[in-house]
């Protein structure tokens, strides 16, 4: 069954994928994806990192307040749960916590039968950052297995000052954008959940 991406970039790999009419961008709102496609999740993430609690001090605001995604996380858990697939975050994500899924731990695949978790590095996928990343798969067989290379990117994520010897910051759009090898691996791996 052909997979549905949630929470995308339209200008991403993901309508070349599979297709425009089975992505669901900001505009569409993914909170109302109401199909029974697997689909491949990538809910927002900056309200759920530890950068999320700086800006929140430094700036104050709802929209600003760690955790307040307007429900996005909790609906793309409950989506993969029901349809099949999977969800990404970055590693250290306190959505996992909040929403009670495991922490992943080491090198593969952890869980089962149903529900597993994993940490990649999109590095292995051609990121130019490091990027290290957690899955959440749930599927009615175990997940197909994906590249576990640990190899440190050229680049950094993040807003940091330039000091000697630090790698290059990428800018905000590259650094949140999906490789296409990544991509097509999850992908492949929603749409395994339910072959």
């Amino acid at each position: 069954m052909k997979a549905a991406a949630l929470f995308v970039d339209p200008r991403g790999p993901y309508p070349e994928l599979i297709g425009a009419e089975s992505c669901w961008d900001k505009a569409r709102d993914a909170r109302t994806y109401d199909g029974s496609a697997p689909v491949v999740a990538h809910p927002p993430c900056n309200l759920w990192t530890n950068l999320a609690f700086v800006n929140f001090a430094r700036y104050g605001g709802e929209h600003n307040r760690p955790a307040n995604d307007n429900g996005c996380f909790a609906t793309a858990v409950a989506i993969v749960r029901a349809n099949g697939g999977v969800l990404e975050h970055p590693a250290f994500s306190h959505a996992f916590k909040a929403h009670g899924l495991p922490r992943p731990s080491g090198v593969g695949w952890q869980g089962g039968p149903r529900e597993w978790v994993c940490e990649v590095w999109q590095s292995a996928y051609g990121h130019r950052a490091t990027k290290r990343t957690w899955l959440f798969y749930c599927g009615g067989r175990p997940p197909l297995e994906a590249r576990w290379e640990r190899k440190r990117g050229t680049h950094q994520c993040g807003w940091f000052i330039a000091t000697p010897g630090r790698r290059p910051t990428l800018a905000k759009r590259a650094a949140s954008a999906t490789p296409p090898e990544f991509a097509a691996y999850l992908v492949a791996l929603a749409e395994h959940a339910r072959t």
